[in-house]
Formats: C-alpha cells, structure tokens, sequence
C-alpha cells in the first residue's frame, strides 16, 4: 500500500454502464491497491458492486454509467461504487440459498468486508465496502 500516506487518499473513476466495464473497474482497483493485503478482496468487492449496478439499474441502460471509487487510509480500505438509480428499492443484503442463481451478491460482498453501507439518493445508490485494517475495530474478521 503507501506506506508514506499519512492521511487518506482516494481515487476515483467513472465508467460506462457495458458489461465489458466491469473488468475495467476490476484491473484498475487491482493497479490503486498494487501491493495491499486487501487487493483482492477489493476487486471482487468491485467487481461484484458493479455488475450488479450495470444489472439492476439505470446504469446498464442507453447512456447510462457507475462511479467508483477507492479510499485508503490508515485505519481502513473503502470501495464505493455510485450507480444511476432508477430504481424503486434500494440494494439489501440477502442471504439466499447456495443454489440461488440471483441475490446472493450484496450477501458475498458483506461475507468479504467487515462492514457494507448503502446511501440512497434521488441520483442513485451508493454501496461502500470497507475493509479495516485493524479487524478489531469490528465487523468480522476477513
């Protein structure tokens, strides 16, 4: 990670709303965190939030897009990813079966992270991931 960082830093990046994106948003949470215990977590946390923004709402549509962005710090890794709303309910966690072939996403990425935050807004939804560094701090250790 960067270890001469004394305050937190955060890098953000805004991407079409295409399947093909995903992957993008993958390979660029993997090259901010080059070096961090949490790499890969946070890539699949980000791959996963934004498939699901591409998927269930205005972002996968005709112009539509998803934000992410990476926060790092001392204490904490966060990943937050911004869709385009257009929805009536905001996004939950749900533990389905192992056999389910939908809505086990938010209950994968809660399972990673030691705690998951969803913000709505009239502009869309906002899921941060966050991974704390010290596992003491709470949630439940990765």
């Amino acid at each position: 990670m960067h270890e001469y960082t004394s305050t937190a830093r955060v890098w953000g990046l805004s991407c079409p709303g295409f399947p093909e994106e995903v992957s993008r948003a993958r390979r660029w949470t993997r090259d901010v965190l080059r070096g961090s215990p949490f790499a890969e977590d946070a890539e699949l946390i980000v791959s996963e939030l934004s498939a699901n923004a591409i998927l269930h709402t205005a972002s996968g549509h005709e112009s539509g897009s998803f934000h992410l962005a990476v926060a790092v710090s001392a204490q904490v890794v966060a990943v937050s990813v911004t869709d385009a709303g257009g929805t009536c309910t905001a996004p939950k966690v749900e533990h389905q079966d192992q056999d389910a072939e939908h809505g086990r996403g938010l209950g994968m990425v809660s399972a990673i992270a030691h705690r998951v935050v969803v913000h709505d807004s009239d502009a869309g939804h906002t899921i941060t991931a966050e991974l704390f560094t010290d596992a003491r701090r709470g949630g439940h250790p990765c």
